[in-house]
Formats: C-alpha cells, sequence, structure tokens
C-alpha cells in the first residue's frame, strides 16, 4: 500500500495558505517543505540567495564552487530555499539527488547519501564497475552493510567517481537536508567531498543549523569557504515586508506586525503564529507570542502551537502519527500495522486523515513521512516512552521477519530490549562487523549496544573483553583514541592468567594508541611492565610486545638505544622458528639501521627481510603490515625503488584488508616518496592526499604531522616554486607537531626549510632546518638524509652572501655522502660542491661535478634528482663552453621534468633556458659530443699527462682513466694520443 494524498480538502480546510519559507500551501497546516517533492509555487523573499544558486547552476562545472552550504536556525526557510534549487536544476536538464538526514537515525551510516540515491531510476548497483561496498551503501542494500574488507577512505573516493560519472550527463546536484543530524561515516564522506571535489559539472548542496552542526564539517566547511570553493549562504530572518505580504497580506498591517515582531522574522514561528491567531489562539489557552526556547532552539510557545493540530486526531490516528514519527524510514505499512494492530483498511483510513491534515505526507517510495523534521521531533518526543519501546519492539521484530540487515534490526532492537536476550545481542554483533571497515563510529556503537546487553557476570568476562578489545580498535580507528585508551586500559586491567591472547592485545594496541597520542614514555613504560610481570608472557607475546617495543624508534627513542631490544626479539623469533615474526624484527632492523646510515647492515636486512616476507602468505602478515611499511621505507632510502614499492603495496593490500585502517599512511606514504624520486608526481600527490583523509580521520595530530610533512614534500615537487600550498602543508605539520623534537618533527622542519627556499626565502629556510638539526652539528637531523638538507643549507648561505658557511655546508655534505655511499646523497654533494665551484668561477668543474651527478642519479634511478642534476648544469655547461651539450641537458631535464609531472623543476627549467646559439660561438659536433669528463681528459692528453697521472689529478683509477680515452677517441675519430692534441688545439 501506498500512502494516497486526498486531490482536495474541505472547505475551511484550504484557503490561501503557506509554507514556511514561503511556499503557497494548506492554511489549515502550516509549516514543512515535503523531503523530496519540489514545488512549482514562488518562494517569498530570498532573491540574493536565488541569484547565487542561479549562477551555481549556470556555471556548473566551469569554475563555480562545487559546495553550497545553507545555513539558518529552525523554520528559518533552508529546507524550501533547497527545494527551489532542486526545481530549478531540474529544468535545466540537471540531474538532482535529494536526501535528508534524521535526528533518530544517527547510527545509520550513510544515511543522507543512501536516501538521496534512493532517487536514481538506474540504481547504483547496477552501474557497470562499481565497487560492491558502493552499490550495497547508496543502492540501498542495508544502510552500511559493506564487505568486512571495504576501506571507508576508499569508499569516499569510489562515491567522488560515482559522482563524477552520473554528472557527465547534463549535470548533478546533490542536495542533503538537516546534516546537523548525519551519522558519522556520512559527516566524513562530506569532509572528503568538500576537501577534494568532484571534478566536473557536480556541486553538493546541504542545509544545516550552524550550532548543531559537528565541529569537524563546520571547521572544513569555514576553512574552505574562505578559498571560495565553497559559496555559503547564511539565512537572515525575512524582512518584515516580505514577511507580511508574503504570507498574510490579508491581515491588519498592526496585527500582521505584532505576528512578524514575535517571529522575529522566522517564517516557520510567523506561520504558526498566524494560524494561532486564526483559530482563535486565546480561546485554546495559548498566546501568540513566544515563550522562551526549548530543546532544539525551538520557542516552547511554538511547540505547544505546534502539538495543538494533534488535538483533534482520534486516538487511533494518534497512534499511527506516533508509529511514523518513531520509525522514520522504517515506517511503512507492514511495520506499522505492527506497532499499532491496525487491519489495512484502517490504517488506509488513518493515513488519509493524516494526510488530509498534512500532518503526513508522501516520501520516497511512496512511505508516509511528516511534513517537517519539526513536527517530527515534537511528536517523537510526546509519545510516551513505554510506547516508543513497544514501536520499536515491533518494527524489530516485523524486520526480522523479513530478513532485514543488522544494521536495521540494530537501531530497534537497542532501543526495545534492555535484558539479556541471545538473540538480540547476536544481531548487534553482526551490526557491528557489518559496519567496522566503513563506518567504525557507528561499529563502535552497536558494540556498547552489546555490552550493555551482555551480563557482567564471571561466566561472560572473556567474551566482554573481546568486545571491549573490538570497541576500542574501532573508536581508534574512528578517531576516538583517548576512549579507546581507556577501554584498553579497563581490559588490561581485568584480563584473567588464562587470557594472555586478548591481553597481549590490548597492550600491543594500547601502546599503538599512545604513540599516536604522541605519548611514547607512556607507551615503552607499557610495554617494558608487560614484559617484566609475572607470569612472564609466552616467547611468542614477547616477541609480539618486543616489536611493538622497536616501534618507538626513531620516533621518541633512538635505534641504537634499541639495537638490543630489536636483536632480543629478532632472536626469540628465531628460537620459535616463527618466519612472520623474524621477517617483522628483520625489517625492523633494515629500517633503523638504514635511518641511521648504516648502509651495508641496513643492506644485510632488508635482503633477508625481503627472503623470507617475499615467501610466506598474506593471511601470515596480517600482524606485520607496519613492519613491511618499515621494510618498504628502508628499501626507499637505500634507492631500491622497486623493491620498496612493491613491499609497499603488498602493505596497502593486506592492511586494507584486514582494517587496519591507521596503518594505511605509513605505507601510501613510502610508495608516494618513491614515487617523488622516481618523478611520478600527479600520482605521489593522490597517495599523499589520501593518507591525509585517513590521518584526519582517525585524529591523531602525531599521525597527521607526518602525513603533511611528506605531503608538503610532494607539494613542493609537483608544485610551481613557491606554490603556496606546499608551505600550508608544511607550517600545519610543524603546528601540529607542537613542541615535540622527535623524528617526525624534524621532519616537518625541514620540509618549512624547504618550502621556505623554493619559495624565496632563504633566511627563513636556514633559520627551520637548523631548527629541525637542533644546531650546527645537525644532530637532529636523519642521518641517512644529511646530505640533501646540507645541499639546501649551502644554496641558502650562497643566496645570503654566506659564502664560509656555504663551503662548510659543502664539506659536511661531501663527509655524509661519502660515509652512506648511496647514490641519490652523492650527487647531492656533488650539486654542493658545483654550487661552490661556481660562485668562485670555476665552471669547468662545476660542469664536472654536475655531469657526474646526472649520471649518479641516472643509473640509481632517482628520476627527480636526475632532471633537477640536468637543469642545473645546463647554465653550467654554456657558461663552460659547451652551449650545444648544455642545450641538450636542458631539453633532457625538462622533458623528464615535464613527463613526471614536477612543477618545481618546471619552473627551474624556466630560469635555466639556454639562449639560443649564435654563428659565432658554435662549437664542432666532435667537441660536443664529449662530456664534462671526457673533455677534462682529452685537455690532459692534450697536455702531455700519462693516464696514471691523470688519474692521480682526478682522483679516479687508471683503468677509469684509460676508459675514458677509450671513448674519446671513438668520438673524435682519431687514433693516437698526438693527433688528440692537435685536435683540441685546433679547437
Amino acid at each position: 500500500m501506498f500512502l494516497r494524498l486526498p486531490n482536495s480538502c474541505p472547505s475551511g480546510v484550504v484557503d490561501n495558505a503557506v509554507e514556511f519559507g514561503g511556499e503557497i500551501t494548506y492554511e489549515g497546516a502550516p509549516v514543512g517543505a515535503a523531503p523530496h517533492h519540489d514545488s512549482g509555487s514562488p518562494l517569498v523573499g530570498r532573491s540574493v540567495e536565488l541569484g547565487l544558486l542561479d549562477t551555481v547552476i549556470d556555471r556548473l562545472g566551469q569554475g563555480a564552487p562545487s559546495f553550497v552550504d545553507i545555513t539558518g536556525e529552525a523554520g528559518i526557510g533552508k529546507s524550501r530555499l533547497m527545494t527551489e534549487l532542486c526545481l530549478r536544476a531540474r529544468r535545466r536538464g540537471v540531474t538532482v539527488l535529494r536526501g535528508r538526514a534524521a535526528e533518530y537515525e544517527r547510527h545509520l551510516p550513510f544515511h543522507p547519501f543512501a536516501d538521496a540515491f534512493a532517487d536514481l531510476d538506474d540504481r547504483p548497483p547496477h552501474a557497470p564497475g562499481l565497487p560492491d561496498a558502493v552499490s550495497r551503501i547508496l543502492g540501498g542494500g542495508g544502510a552500511g552493510a559493506a564487505p568486512a574488507t571495504a576501506d571507508r577512505f576508499g569508499l569516499h573516493r569510489s562515491v567522488a567517481r560515482l559522482l563524477a560519472r552520473l554528472g557527465r550527463s547534463g549535470g548533478l546536484v546533490v542536495a542533503l537536508d538537516d546534516v546537523h543530524w548525519a551519522d558519522p561515516a556520512s559527516l566524513e564522506l562530506l569532509d572528503h567531498l568538500v576537501r577534494h571535489p568532484v571534478p566536473g559539472p557536480v556541486v553538493l548542496v546541504v542545509a544545516r543549523r550552524d550550532r548543531q552542526t559537528p565541529t569537524a564539517l563546520t571547521g572544513t566547511l569555514t576553512r574552505e569557504a574562505d578559498t571560495e570553493a565553497v559559496l555559503r549562504i547564511a539565512l537572515a530572518p525575512l524582512a518584515e515586508q516580505e514577511c507580511v505580504e508574503g504570507f498574510a497580506p490579508d491581515l491588519p498591517r498592526d496585527r500582521a506586525a505584532h505576528l512578524y515582531a514575535a517571529g522575529e522574522g522566522n517564517p516557520l514561528y510567523f506561520l504558526s503564529l498566524l494560524q494561532a491567531h486564526r483559530e482563535n489562539a486565546a480561546a485554546h489557552g495559548t498566546s501568540p507570542a513566544a515563550a522562551g526556547i526549548g530543546p532544539g532552539g525551538l520557542p516552547t510557545g511554538l511547540g505547544a502551537l505546534l502539538l495543538n493540530e494533534l488535538a483533534p486526531l482520534t486516538p487511533a490516528q494518534r497512534r499511527t502519527l506516533e508509529a511514523i514519527a518513531v520509525l522514520g524510514d522504517h515506517a511503512v505499512p507492514p511495520v506499522i500495522r505492527g506497532a499499532t494492530g491496525r487491519t489495512d483498511a484502517e490504517l488506509d483510513d488513518d493515513l488519509d486523515a493524516l494526510a488530509r491534515r498534512d500532518l503526513v505526507r508522501s516520501g520516497p517510495a511512496g512511505r508516509p513521512v511528516l511534513r517537517h523534521p519539526v513536527i517530527r521531533a515534537l511528536v517523537h518526543d510526546s509519545t510516551p516512552a513505554r510506547r516508543r519501546v513497544e514501536i520499536h519492539h515491533a518494527a524489530a521484530a516485523e524486520l526480522a521477519a523479513t530478513g532485514a540487515p543488522a544494521v536495521e534490526q540494530a537501531r530497534h532492537i537497542e532501543q526495545s530490549v534492555t535484558t539479556w536476550d541471545p538473540q538480540a545481542y547476536s544481531v548487534l554483533r553482526q551490526a557491528a562487523e557489518q559496519t567496522a571497515a566503513t563506518a567504525p563510529t557507528s561499529c563502535a556503537h552497536w558494540l556498547q549496544a552489546a555490552l550493555r546487553l551482555l551480563p557482567d557476570t564471571v561466566e561472560h568476562g572473556p567474551e566482554r573483553r573481546d568486545l571491549m578489545l573490538r570497541r576500542a580498535r574501532a573508536l581508534g580507528v574512528a578517531g576516538g583514541l583517548l576512549e579507546s585508551r581507556d577501554l584498553l586500559h579497563e581490559v588490561i586491567s581485568t584480563a584473567g592468567p588464562d587470557e594472555t591472547g586478548v591481553r597481549t592485545s590490548a597492550v600491543v594496541l594500547c601502546a599503538s594508541t599512545e604513540r599516536h597520542l604522541g605519548r611514547y614514555p607512556e607507551a615503552i613504560a607499557l610495554l617494558r611492565r608487560e614484559l617484566s610481570r609475572k607470569p612472564e608472557p609466552s616467547p611468542s607475546d614477547r616477541v609480539s610486545i618486543g616489536l611493538e617495543l622497536s616501534s618507538s624508534a626513531p620516533h621518541n627513542a633512538s635505534y641504537p638505544q634499541m639495537r638490543d631490544e630489536v636483536a632480543r626479539t629478532l632472536a626469540e623469533a628465531r628460537a620459535l622458528g616463527d618466519e612472520p615474526w623474524e621477517a617483522g624484527a628483520l625489517a625492523v632492523a633494515a629500517f633503523g639501521e638504514a635511518y641511521e646510515g648504516n648502509v651495508a647492515a641496513a643492506a644485510a636486512y632488508a635482503a633477508q627481510a625481503a627472503g623470507l616476507l617475499d615467501g610466506l602468505p598474506d593471511d601470515d602478515l596480517t600482524a606485520l603490515c607496519e613492519p613491511l611499511g618499515r621494510l618498504g621505507w628502508a628499501e626507499a632510502f637505500l634507492g631500491r625503488f622497486t623493491d620498496a614499492e612493491r613491499h609497499a603495496d603488498r602493505g596497502l593490500g593486506i592492511a586494507r584488508r584486514g582494517g587496519q585502517i591507521y596503518l594505511l599512511p605509513l605505507l601510501l606514504l613510502c610508495k608516494a616518496h618513491v614515487r617523488i624520486q622516481t618523478c611520478r608526481l600527479p600520482s605521489a600527490r593522490e597517495l599523499a592526499d589520501e593518507a591525509e583523509d585517513i590521518a584526519r580521520g582517525i585524529g591523531s595530530s602525531e599521525l597527521l604531522a607526518f602525513v603533511m610533512a611528506n605531503k608538503a614534500q610532494v607539494c613542493i615537487a609537483a608544485s610551481a616554486p613557491g606554490d603556496p600550498e606546499a608551505m600550508a602543508a608544511a607550517e600545519e605539520a610543524v603546528a601540529t607537531m607542537g613542541p615535540s623534537d622527535n623524528w617526525r618533527a624534524s621532519m616537518a622542519w625541514c620540509m618549512l626549510g624547504y618550502a621556505a627556499m623554493t619559495g624565496g626565502d632563504p633566511h627563513r629556510a636556514r633559520h627551520a632546518i637548523l631548527r629541525a638539526a637542533g644546531g650546527h652539528d645537525l644532530g637532529g637531523l636523519q642521518p641517512s638524509m644529511r646530505p640533501l638538507f646540507s645541499e639546501l643549507l649551502v644554496t641558502a648561505a650562497l643566496s645570503t652572501g654566506d659564502v664560509d658557511s656555504a663551503s662548510a655546508w659543502s664539506e659536511r655534505a661531501r663527509e655524509e655522502a661519502e660515509r652512506l655511499g648511496l647514490p641519490v646523497q652523492r650527487a647531492s654533494a656533488m650539486r654542493s660542491a658545483a654550487q661552490l665551484a661556481s660562485h668562485h668561477g670555476a665552471t669547468a668543474e662545476a660542469a664536472t661535478l654536475l655531469s657526474e651527478a646526472v649520471e649518479v642519479c641516472a643509473r640509481s634511478g632517482a628520476v627527480f634528482w636526475e632532471a633537477r642534476s640536468l637543469l642545473l648544469a645546463a647554465p653550467v655547461m654554456t657558461a663552460a663552453g659547451f652551449a650545444t651539450r648544455g642545450a641538450s641537458m636542458w631539453e633532457q631535464g625538462r622533458r623528464l621534468a615535464t613527463g613526471g609531472g614536477a612543477g618545481l623543476l618546471i619552473g627551474l627549467s624556466e630560469l635555466t633556458r639556454p639562449p639560443a646559439p649564435s654563428a659565432s660561438s658554435a662549437v664542432p659536433t666532435w667537441l660536443a659530443s664529449l662530456t664534462a669528463r671526457e673533455r677534462e681528459v682529452a685537455g690532459m692528453v692534450a697536455e702531455g699527462l700519462t693516464n696514471q697521472a691523470i688519474a692521480t689529478r682526478l682522483f679516479l683509477s687508471p683503468r677509469t682513466v684509460e676508459t675514458h680515452v677509450s671513448r674519446v677517441f671513438r668520438k673524435t675519430g682519431v687514433a693516437t694520443r698526438a693527433g688528440l692534441a692537435a685536435l683540441m688545439a685546433r679547437s
């Protein structure tokens, strides 16, 4: 049965009446925009706001704001304005999807989005290539019932792709009302869509009450409104003339002015007071003036006026109305019948009567809905508590009988079952499992509901602690780190001696949570206490605890301080014959040694770890995603880019399937780092953006600072020199870290220095890098990165005329690079020395150094640094007399930079573009074909030096000199040293 709206209303009920905001409708029943039905009736006032919305529609996909934020108090006309926007968009052939959040369904994940997508004729489940999770959530197949392996941040990106696809056919408007009541999963998705606008002709419109909106969403909308990505429309009270002439033109002016003053220009209040006046409210004991403010910001006097509408209802009609208010989306005839005991015919009569009074309207799929959320809230809250319990109980029974998803049943079970009920408990656990991956806040909520039902007895103790552990994990990934930690402490303190598995899991998870909170001393103390407790942890538990303890390096403790702990953990894993744990310990050791710059040890550990990990199935590595990430970072530091990306990719797959969301940023940023080095900047930016989304969702400032520092590095490389986004990311990283001085803080300050240098502020760059380093000894800098940041210090010093400091930093870069022996670091030291040589006018020496830097980077696969070295070498080569060679290097560097999307290097190429060669300055083709090193060797041959003498002067081996001489002979076409000398003299 579908709700039948009457074609006409009895005389005396219908006259001129109005809808707040203000659309013409029934006088006898003011208030309320239909949730899903647009109207062509004229809108009262709001001409300026409509002009703004018309511009948004006209410029859809052409630079107009991709997000519209309509704010205002209850009854001010947000829904009506949104209705008008949807109507105008549809008239222009734009697809419109409209949904609404609900006050009493805040734990149904993605509820307003599912509501909006119910408007599609071609539902998302039938869209080819759409991930199953999106189909099931947005297509109405059970709110939030996503596969357990779904990744909520991947889901956000999938939804954005779906919206972009829907917008290709004439544009798309997604209008979501009452988002101040949206569930946490929807709020998180909205946050993503605000910060990452959907490309193409797509606009999202939200209507909300500003003061009731969660702080996080308000902050995001405000920040993006400042950048003009969001259009904020704050609805003010209507002007008196608009209000009176639009809603009550037949009322005496003094009476209309009195009502306007009492309603303070709010259309909802004015219309309710107007109706009370016309029905002789004084006779019913109510005053047309509002008397105070009640819950939710609604005037208490207004609430009484609205509830007066219910007075003429029969008891049966009132019960039906109460059932609709309590049931919400589940207010379908079978469930209403179960809650009211009415027959089909009786229920039809009730619904017709309620529709004639405009208390109930037809909603999605024809189900009855109250005409406005304000009415629903008033009816819901005025329904006796015992009656609400009965309605929820009937709904739970009906949904269970029809096989509805556990998430849909759970809401009603939670409100109606208060004593131990194994079946209800099972449904709540299922609901938690269905929402764990995509809506962890809802998952934690259902687990808490299950815990309330589970008897707090010794018999159920282990199961209770298992639920608490699961809830703590859900809270942690949802951003409730403090609450998660407190719950884990309770699990640890109450676990029995035979519950070692749960206890160890709680200890390790609690320590990880402490790390994310930046509380490293607490994490270390907790783990060391657990290792020393009696009875001692099992060997496997000791390995698990040891790996977590080792993870404090280099964040808080230095790796040398943890080296013995890592060795002990590795020995215990080998004694157990446990290959996965052994591989994990080896990966931690590889990362620690690589960080410290102990290249030989790091390479050995990395090779052993990779040998074990590559031979193990994914199922054995579920607990080792963080070590996989550390192995990837170690390999990236060692210049093994292919291996690093391969292991990061594997870790990402395992972490996503296992729901270990908090580990994804470590793995994503490892890939991003590799793609910076190999000059694949567009994909590096995508990876950094995803890592940022996750870090913000988790709520760890420590993690967010790490992510923003890495994002700053990506933005610096991908953007034009001085791009403000890079500086903003670096500054946020520094601000988020606060006064910390650990590795992540050092990285944040280094990236601030890098951004300042590329932005043309050498003084700030020097200050930031020395702040990161803890002083001129560079002790606070990551040892394996010291040559790279020394190069920045050389550039900063020369930019400010401090040549002595530049010389010192260049020498420091050379020493560190020689100790490391890594290609990228050696090339960095060469560029530092080349800067000094060029400054002193030794262009030939500078050209030689930069040519070698190019070759070193090319051999290592560090394309970004190869391109940078080429572009720096080009003008030096030209100045050294190798104009053709310089032009060739510039062309190659420019090509690599453009192909890799490296905006920084593209900007550098504009600064180093070689001048067009003149005929008089042309160099012989054979001479231009020589590299800088080959020309240097050829000159010494022309001077009469032997190969051994050349080798001694250039610090090369005689064999290398012999190779250079052979190449020179081949390129010049001469066969003797005398012939080469003559040729050099002529040139």
